[in-house]
């Protein structure tokens, strides 16, 4: 870094990628920062300056000694240790200290207290949330929300007409002829954890998952215009029940929203949807497996006169980026869900999904909001001649 930027950087002020310290002895306070750094975005910690960015300088002596406190402090102090890179530079007369901290892959990072921070504002803050927690851990593969016990639920919640009916189709058996009881069973096909079906058993094969997650439906909206805010639609519907009612529901939901154009058929035939259906059964199935069921909030469906938005949870996991999936590249977030979705939902494999919508209508844009933490969908809609 050359004089002249850091010299901009102090001039701009403190926020969440630049803190300023005039000098730094302990190494508790340091490991916070560091911490915080590591767990947003990454960023710089710049010694020897006050609050308000006025250079005050340091020694060679507190250089030296800076040098083996952040060395240190990320080996001893920071839980798993982190890697920061130092620079001393000199504006005028003081001498500076910056500590570059990248941001972490092995999320949640914490202190020697077990004090998760994160980057609030030019400040810092404990992360106390089981939800905030949760995503960190699940951003580092250490657990999926699909896999979490849901409290309350038993073996009486499954849909056990549906569920024998998939068994008898997959494995070739009834379950009666396995011997084992209904809830091993459920266990060795990873659909509950001891006494509880889990996240994924609710949503594959419950009778009404939404009585035990509420939101984990998918709210749909047919608006008169083009704007979300307007209070004037056609059709509104909570599509609920189990991943593959919900699926069906939303793909009803669009067939009887868009319209049909007539291409070469001839004139007593429907004609062809305006989006392919292909398209439209890929996003949603995307939607479907692909959110973060650590978020407690529906997936959103809304049809406009000039677009379709589907918007999911979670934004792109694991440092994935728009270019990325529309490469092929792909991330599992939900294990057990996307193992069955081959059987219960027209899944085609993990990467295609997006590349296939793409291929048979380009007209697609896509949003990957990591503050407000959603994946959007933006089909536009044109009429076809």
């Amino acid at each position: 870094m050359e004089a002249l930027e850091l010299i901009e950087i102090l001039e701009r002020g403190e926020d969440s990628r630049h803190q300023f310290k005039e000098n730094i002895t302990n190494a508790v306070s340091l490991a916070g920062e560091m911490v915080a750094c590591a767990n947003t975005k990454g960023g710089m910690i710049i010694i020897g300056a006050d609050d308000n960015g006025k250079p005050v300088g340091l020694s060679i002596d507190d250089i030296k000694r800076l040098n083996e406190l952040v060395s240190n402090t990320s080996t001893n102090n920071v839980k798993n240790p982190i890697n920061p890179i130092t620079e001393n530079i000199k504006v005028g007369d003081n001498l500076l200290m910056i500590v570059h901290i990248t941001e972490g892959t092995d999320k949640p990072y914490m202190d020697n207290n077990g004090v998760v921070w994160v980057k609030s504002g030019s400040d810092k803050r404990r992360v106390t949330s089981k939800e905030e927690l949760r995503r960190f851990f699940q951003s580092s593969d250490l657990v999926h929300a699909d896999e979490v016990p849901v409290t309350g639920t038993t073996e009486n919640n499954i849909d056990l007409k549906y569920f024998k009916t998939f068994y008898k189709n997959q494995y070739e058996e009834d379950v009666e002829k396995t011997d084992v009881p209904l809830m091993q069973l459920l266990n060795n096909l990873n659909l509950a954890k001891d006494s509880n079906l889990n996240l994924a058993g609710l949503l594959l094969f419950s009778k009404e998952p939404e009585k035990y997650k509420s939101a984990f439906i998918i709210k749909a909206v047919c608006f008169v215009g083009n704007d979300p805010a307007g209070d004037k639609y056609r059709d509104n519907v909570d599509i609920k029940g189990k991943l593959k009612l919900q699926f069906e529901g939303a793909m009803d939901f669009l067939k009887r929203n868009l319209k049909y154009t007539q291409q070469d058929k001839g004139i007593n035939t429907l004609g062809d949807l305006e989006i392919p259906p292909i398209v439209l059964e890929e996003l949603i199935v995307n939607a479907l497996i692909h959110r973060n069921y650590f978020i407690n909030a529906p997936i959103r469906l809304f049809v406009f006169d000039d677009r379709v938005e589907i918007i999911s949870p979670g934004r792109i996991p694991n440092n994935l980026t728009i270019e990325n999936i529309k490469s092929g590249n792909s991330n599992i977030r939900n294990d057990i869900i996307t193992s069955f979705a081959t059987k219960e939902l027209p899944y085609r494999g993990i990467g295609t999904g997006i590349r296939r919508a793409l291929k048979h209508y380009p007209d697609i844009d896509f949003i990957n909001d990591t503050e407000g933490e959603i994946f959007v969908a933006i089909i536009k809609r044109q009429e076809k001649k």
